[in-house]
């Protein structure tokens, strides 16, 4: 909560599966999408939330298999936990006010009584969220004679139900609405509550969020069936919230532009694959297209051109630019770059993707910019990640550019690739 020294230009609080996440789009093509334009164009300015029904294994397995930008925070198990940055710190705070009317094992006596439910497996059963399987056909009756078993042994809950068949018990201050609204008083009691609030989602468990005050909001095209229809009783005609034509992250991309929260062009999108060009005046820019450039080079996606190379690639660097590699090896950047050149279409019909992570760009004089990030690239041999820095100077002769002058990267734990090409950027 501390990375922005003021507010944030855009919050946005979104679930995952079946809204960030695409479980039909197998090439990741919506969320690449999204995270370049969030890298590019609001990860310095801006804050992004994931509220999620997961529970905290579940999620950590879902971050090893999509390309997720790290999120600010994270509030999981339908909101009953908040944590802040990539490490995950709980908020302590929010968990001690959660436990003040909340018994488990009085939830767990007394729905045993009722055989239409269902425990989920132990690895999705959280200390603040009891979760089951509920019919549909089922489910109102539960929900109507449930709450005064429990109200009678002073436990105080909510029920939470989506998709038709999945029924959470939680605290009654707990759920991804509550979750977002404390979030939103720690925000405002510092003085940097977000200029605009965008929450997305594509079930009944996020209905909440849409009922936070002063929010815009977006139900992706492949919402499960409740909440299209709690969206046309309640908000059809509603001027901050909007049912998306577009599935799942192109849906968020879509509400950003219907709003006008900010730049909605992905740089996946602003580019013609017969020719890249590279001469913004922005170093965090230069880093996301120079990487896209890189994957659509080896995925012969551009021209097969030196010109491609030379004008675009060395256009950046400074003729006496390094690369240290994770290996140690030291190279000159225009050597590595003629080294990479021959690699043309290598990864042609593949699986192989690159994209940036964590994006942070600090000023070191007048003339230079350090711009830190996580690399990552999928391939059909894994998926490795290198922590790189670049230095970037203002260019003598047209001081509005920069030129990347050196690149130091070094493996991230668990994620060194096996076999190490030299033309590694």
């Amino acid at each position: 909560m501390d990375r922005l020294d003021g507010r944030a230009h855009l919050m946005i609080v979104s679930d995952l599966n079946n809204t960030m996440v695409d479980h039909q789009d197998a090439e990741n093509i919506s969320l690449l999408r999204f995270n370049a334009l969030w890298e590019s164009e609001y990860r310095y300015n801006s804050l992004l939330v994931f509220s999620t029904g997961t529970q905290p294994i579940s999620y950590k397995k879902l971050r090893k298999r999509r390309p997720l930008p790290t999120p600010d925070i994270t509030i999981l198990s339908l909101g009953t936990e908040i944590f802040y940055g990539e490490s995950m710190v709980p908020d302590d705070d929010w968990e001690h006010y959660l436990n003040r009317k909340w018994d488990r094992d009085v939830v767990i006596e007394e729905t045993a009584k009722f055989p239409q439910l269902s425990l989920q497996p132990p690895e999705k059963q959280r200390p603040l969220n009891v979760g089951f399987y509920l019919n549909k056909d089922h489910a109102e009756e539960v929900m109507k004679s449930l709450p005064k078993l429990l109200a009678n042994r002073g436990v105080d809950v909510k029920f939470v139900y989506g998709g038709g068949f999945w029924f959470d018990v939680i605290p009654s201050s707990a759920g991804k609405g509550e979750a977002l609204v404390y979030l939103q008083k720690k925000f405002k009691s510092e003085g940097k509550l977000p200029i605009n609030t965008l929450v997305c989602g594509d079930s009944g468990n996020d209905v909440e969020m849409f009922r936070v005050p002063d929010v815009y909001g977006v139900v992706v095209s492949n919402a499960h069936e409740e909440l299209p229809q709690w969206y046309a009783q309640n908000c059809k005609d509603h001027p901050k919230i909007v049912h998306a034509t577009e599935r799942c992250a192109d849906g968020i991309i879509q509400a950003i532009a219907h709003f006008k929260l900010g730049p909605d062009k992905s740089p996946r999108d602003a580019m013609d694959f017969s020719g890249l060009e590279l001469g913004s005046s922005d170093p965090v820019h230069e880093v996301v297209m120079f990487y896209l450039l890189y994957e659509r080079w080896r995925r012969a996606e551009v021209e097969n051109s030196d010109s491609i190379i030379l004008q675009n690639m060395k256009s950046i660097t400074h003729p006496t630019g390094i690369i240290v590699h994770p290996s140690g090896v030291v190279r000159s950047l225009p050597e590595s770059i003629d080294a990479f050149a021959p690699c043309y279409g290598d990864q042609q019909g593949k699986r192989f993707r690159v994209w940036v992570d964590r994006v942070c760009s600090s000023r070191m004089g007048s003339d230079a910019w350090l711009v830190k990030f996580h690399k990552w690239e999928l391939s059909d041999e894994g998926r490795h990640c290198c922590l790189t820095s670049t230095l970037w100077n203002a260019k003598p002769e047209a001081p509005e550019e920069f030129a990347l002058v050196r690149v130091h990267q070094t493996w991230l734990d668990g994620y060194a690739a096996k076999d190490q090409p030299a033309f590694i950027f």
